[in-house]
Order: C-alpha cells, then sequence, then structure tokens
C-alpha cells in the first residue's frame, strides 16, 4: 500500500493557492488517490472560529504572543482531529498553510523569537512533519496587486509592506534550510507556468 502524504501548500498573500489547490485536487483525484483537504488556522469547527478571531475585526488589536498560541490551540485540534486520523486511515492530507506560515507570518512578520515557535511545534506536534510542501513565491508587490482585486482584506492582509518582505524572507530562509521537503515554485508568471512547476513535483511523490 502507497504511503499516505501530508502535503502543504505555503505562501504570501495573492500568489495564487486557491486556484492551485484546486490543481492539485485534480491532480490526485485523477490518480485515484484518497485524499482530504483542510486549512489553517480552521480545520475544525474551533479551529475555524478561532480563525475568524485571528483574521476578522473584533480583536484587531491582540498582542502577538495571544496570535501565536491561538494559531497553536487550533493547530493542536486540528492535528488531533482531523490530520493524524486522516494519515491513519492512509489517507493523504492536503492543507492549506501549516507551521510554516507559523514561522514565516509570526517569527517573520511580527519578529517573534524562533525557539518559543520551535517550542511549540515540538510539544503540539511530536514527530509530525509534512512530507512535501510547496512554497508559491511572488514579489510583494505582485501578490498584493493580485490581492487587492479580491474581496475586503482581513485583519493580516491590511499589513504593510515591510511586514510582508519579513514573512517572504522567512518561508525562503526555510526552503533554503529544508530544500527535500520545501519546494519553491516561482508564483510570478501564469497560472499555466506555476502549473507545470506543480505537475511535476506532485508526480514525482506519487511515483
Amino acid at each position: 500500500m502507497r504511503k499516505p502524504l501530508f502535503i502543504t501548500l505555503e505562501g504570501t498573500e495573492g500568489v495564487g493557492k486557491t486556484s492551485n489547490m484546486e490543481f492539485i485536487k485534480s491532480i490526485l483525484k485523477e490518480k485515484n488517490i484518497d485524499f482530504i483537504e483542510t486549512r489553517e488556522p480552521g480545520g475544525t469547527p474551533m479551529g475555524e472560529a478561532l480563525r475568524e478571531m485571528l483574521l476578522g475585526e473584533d480583536f484587531k488589536g491582540m498582542s502577538d504572543d495571544t496570535e501565536l498560541m491561538l494559531m497553536f490551540a487550533a493547530r493542536a485540534e486540528h492535528v488531533a482531529q482531523v490530520i493524524k486520523p486522516a494519515l491513519e486511515k492512509a489517507q493523504w492530507v492536503l492543507c492549506d498553510r501549516f507551521t510554516d506560515a507559523t514561522y514565516a507570518y509570526q517569527g517573520g512578520g511580527r519578529q517573534l523569537d524562533v525557539k518559543r515557535i520551535e517550542g511549540l511545534e515540538n510539544w503540539v506536534l511530536g514527530d509530525l512533519r509534512p512530507d512535501l510542501t510547496l512554497l508559491l513565491d511572488a514579489p510583494i508587490s505582485v501578490g498584493r496587486a493580485r490581492a487587492g482585486k479580491r474581496s475586503t482584506p482581513d485583519r493580516f492582509e491590511q499589513e504593510m509592506d515591510g511586514f510582508f518582505n519579513r514573512v517572504r524572507d522567512a518561508y525562503l530562509s526555510r526552503a533554503k534550510a529544508e530544500p527535500d521537503r520545501i519546494k519553491v515554485i516561482d508564483a510570478s508568471g501564469d497560472l499555466l507556468s506555476v502549473e507545470k512547476q506543480i505537475s511535476v513535483l506532485i508526480n514525482s511523490v506519487i511515483n
């Protein structure tokens, strides 16, 4: 039996995660792979409630430490209720953002101590880590121009360019440190060129 894989999709705002998540799903369906799709923050009723708190306007002034701990609270529930049970049933897991996003947004963007994030990661996840992470990367100016054409910006999307440049830098640093797991996709071009890059990587792990 093929080992179920845990695949995550990462990137800053406007890099095309939603469109490319659909493309990845189409590949897995074509290959008759049993999988679930989920997201962070979210993925469970508790996680979705915390997502509203984290992304909405009601708690706009929350402290950075509170934000970090709420992210991991949602993740703990997500792992226990969704991700681990799916993998144990031999289902692949396709997740829109995971812990790399915390290193990027809270570590890079908010400039919180990475050691604190590592401690929470080890406590909440144990030895669970994604098998493959696709990092959609584009200059912040490109992503923000695309994101600006969508709905009203959430609490994170309202941050300034300096924040997002730190987020991007943190993502790329993690990719450089873990090249076997994190694969950088050039998302600055058209959708077809991005899909071609993704197709090669997804088919390589399937085969």
